[in-house]
């Protein structure tokens, strides 16, 4: 593990692999990324260098709360910060559920920095918008009405990230209550409003402006339904769809939640598939 300071935050990151093309991978949800750890290590093992890191308010990086832009559109531009430092200059993006969000985000705000995308679990429909925006920032809002910045360190998640660097409280606590607020709000409202998109965080206009190679794995859950990655593969360009590595069920069918054992053991499979795919696409 090593550290960098990106954008006046420091972010938790590691490369896995020594030589050969850039790619860099980031979980779902707000997770640390060691659970891409193995992942990262069979896409690395036939010559790419794996870049993996804990976005900002994750794990053991460090909590800020900017508003200035959408968490997903700080986060891609972080990771485009934190590559440039790295002598990533052009880098092949990709990630599961908020990380592919991260990543679309990533080709659409820095294209001429983008080799390709590796995408797995993409997010859609009413339903994800509402559970995730409540998840990800109405609780947090909630709890910072009841119990200030305090309720804030006590909650599962930063708890976690205090866990993971004890300076974290003291951060959090410095905060301003009503900017903390303002922020999670604005970024709430700024989720809510992907309900209608083809998948959360990118317009039809977004995703057919993406021309670089797409390789895409459809998921089997409510959150994360196979129609979400049908729509965003017809309107990508150059995409490739996998909708056969864990169980293809009907869309009246899905999961409730995602699987992740089911994941867990497909990713022998995804690292052929993105091996494979790149090395067709001349990524090497």
């Amino acid at each position: 593990m090593a550290e960098a300071l990106v954008r006046n935050i420091r972010i938790n990151y590691e490369v896995i692999g020594h030589t050969g093309p850039w790619i860099a991978l980031t979980p779902g949800s707000r997770r640390g990324y060691g659970e891409l750890v193995n992942l990262a290590r069979d896409i690395a093992a036939p010559g790419y260098r794996v870049l993996l890191h804990d976005r900002r308010n994750c794990a053991a990086s460090e909590v800020e709360f900017d508003g200035s832009a959408s968490e997903h559109e700080i986060w891609a531009d972080d990771l485009y910060e934190l590559a440039r430092q790295l002598g990533a200059d052009r880098l092949v993006v990709g990630g599961s559920s908020a990380g592919a969000r991260l990543a679309i985000l990533f080709a659409i705000r820095h294209p001429d920095a983008l080799k390709g995308l590796l995408l797995w679990r993409l997010t859609g429909g009413q339903d994800a918008v509402d559970k995730l925006a409540e998840n990800y920032y109405g609780q947090f809002i909630k709890l910072a009405n009841q119990g200030g910045m305090a309720a804030i360190c006590e909650s599962e998640h930063f708890k976690e990230c205090i866990a993971a660097r004890p300076a974290n409280r003291e951060r959090l606590m410095a905060n301003d209550l009503g900017k903390f607020i303002k922020v999670m709000g604005f970024w709430r409202e700024s989720f809510l409003e992907s309900a209608r998109l083809p998948m959360v965080g990118a317009t039809e206009t977004d995703l057919r402006s993406i021309t670089a190679p797409v390789c895409l794995i459809a998921a089997n859950d409510v959150i994360h339904t196979p129609v979400t990655s049908r729509k965003a593969a017809g309107l990508m360009p150059h995409c490739e769809l996998h909708d056969d590595v864990v169980r293809k069920l009907a869309d009246d069918q899905l999961l409730k939640e995602w699987d992740r054992q089911e994941w867990r053991d497909a990713e022998p499979r995804m690292a052929q598939i993105f091996t494979a795919f790149l090395r067709d696409k001349g990524v090497r």
